[in-house]
């Protein structure tokens, strides 16, 4: 089944980033041939199918040339297959689903990586979105195994059997959550595994080891979650000066704030989020615990905007 993606490089679901205000301002800064395509933070499915109307919100109202994938975390085959037909209905581009969280509320409801014990249980799950979809690519995310990779063939090969279109493959376990160490070899062996395309994710920090990744491993795309959050450009490897950098923090303070989701406060520990990472326009430097420490919003905000020359739209009244 034909993928939607742009691109080999792929801008990977985080839970509590990858809502729409963040989306849209990297979709933006990256034009199709760089940046492939991106998802939703994961949508938790427990006993019933979720409602249109909280798939649209975490789709976002903007469409843009590359697709937004709606990722699921479920357990129940039911409850899943509807609302990954519903996510169909309010235009996701294709359905991730999500066996690699290893957040104990996933733990708990026996979803996310608690699946990586059960190869089979993700194969049935991933038929059964299969078959609601027909046509739309689903795809499934997993790590690379619980709290050991002696699975990760096995679930390579579940996920192919139950019919997804790609597999992607965080290469760090559940148990090594994220650590700074990447095995690499643990991608090159799940494409060994299968005959699907394989997205490999885990220890991609610069816009070279895109390309370095997929000649070490094989894997046919390329993914990037912390590496872009300290660097939106990080698909295209453009070098952005200070004022571009500190422009997309603010925009996207304003754009969390006029969606309805934060006030200033909320917005400012946003943008806090991303300055625990944020390499980009290197405005930073040795300065980043000041950042953090500051516990006024708008002063937060009005020192990024003293970057672009606007000082006068953030500073404190």
């Amino acid at each position: 089944m034909p993928l939607p993606f742009t691109s080999v490089r792929l801008l990977a679901p985080m839970e509590g980033i990858t809502e729409p205000c963040f989306r849209d301002l990297v979709l933006a800064r990256n034009p199709p041939a760089a940046l492939g395509g991106t998802f939703t933070e994961f949508v938790r499915v427990v006993e019933h199918a979720l409602p249109a109307h909280a798939l649209r919100r975490h789709l976002g109202e903007s469409r843009s040339p590359q697709p937004v994938g709606m990722q699921l975390m479920g357990a129940d085959l039911d409850a899943l297959a509807e609302t990954a037909r519903r996510a169909a209905e309010v235009g996701a581009r294709l359905v991730d689903l999500n066996f690699g969280c290893p957040a104990k509320g996933a733990l708990r409801g026996c979803a996310g990586s608690a699946l990586l014990r059960e190869p089979r249980k993700v194969e049935a799950l991933v038929r059964a979105c299969v078959s609601a979809l027909g046509e739309l690519p689903v795809t499934a995310k997993i790590r690379a195994g619980y709290d050991d990779d002696r699975l990760l063939v096995d679930l390579a090969r579940a996920v192919e059997a139950g019919g997804a279109a790609l597999l992607t493959v965080h290469c760090r376990t559940r148990a090594e959550a994220y650590s700074e160490h990447a095995d690499w070899s643990r991608i090159a062996r799940a494409v060994a595994a299968v005959s699907i395309p394989v997205c490999g994710n885990g220890g991609v920090g610069a816009h070279t080891d895109f390309e370095r990744m997929q000649s070490e491993t094989g894997c046919a795309f390329a993914m990037v979650g912390r590496g872009a959050l300290a660097d939106p450009w990080i698909f295209s490897g453009r070098r952005v000066e200070a004022a571009e950098a500190a422009r997309f923090l603010l925009e996207y303070a304003d754009a969390l704030q006029a969606r309805g989701g934060a006030g200033i406060g909320g917005a400012a520990a946003r943008v806090k989020q991303l300055l625990h990472f944020w390499t980009a326009g290197d405005f930073i430097g040795d300065d980043r615990g000041a950042w953090l420490r500051e516990r006024e919003p708008e002063r937060l905000l009005g020192r990024l905007a003293e970057f672009v020359g606007g000082a006068a739209s953030h500073a404190p009244k």
